[in-house]
């Protein structure tokens, strides 16, 4: 049996477009650009450029993705923090509906307190210590 040089550079070509082409792949939709920190507003002070959002800024009964902080408000007045890191596997939560928030990776939700409300996740959201003065929220 003869086989070409023309048959075997074809093959050989074929196999490596096939094999680029699965590694382009990826696993589920990439997470969304988070939520940039609301600007100061002009003739502010430099305390306020320091807050991760005002409190009008975040949804009673939901919340916003501001970098790498999720902020809740599951009642009226009380403010909660989080790592956007999911703790099934790393990645990034990306949106809040509602009062889920949910991880684009596996399908991980979890409750605006942080705790899992649908795995595969089994750890809460890490929390974050942040401080309320006047109408603004801080890291603490």
């Amino acid at each position: 049996m003869f086989i070409s040089r023309r048959h075997v550079l074809v093959s050989t070509g074929v196999t490596v477009a096939a094999g680029a082409v699965a590694g382009c792949a990826t696993y589920g939709k990439p997470p969304a650009e988070p939520a940039q920190a609301p600007a100061p507003a002009p003739g502010t002070t430099g305390a306020v450029a320091s807050a991760l959002a005002a409190t009008a800024d975040v949804p009673v009964g939901s919340g916003v993705i501001v970098g790498d902080t999720v902020l809740t408000q599951p009642s009226q007045g009380q403010f909660k923090a989080f790592s956007t890191v999911c703790t099934h596997a790393g990645c990034n939560v990306a949106e809040i509906v509602g009062a889920a928030i949910n991880c684009p990776c596996h399908g991980s939700s979890f409750n605006l307190d942080g705790t899992v409300a649908k795995g595969p996740a089994k750890k809460p959201l890490e929390a974050k210590p942040i401080a309320v003065k006047g109408d603004s929220i801080t890291l603490a």
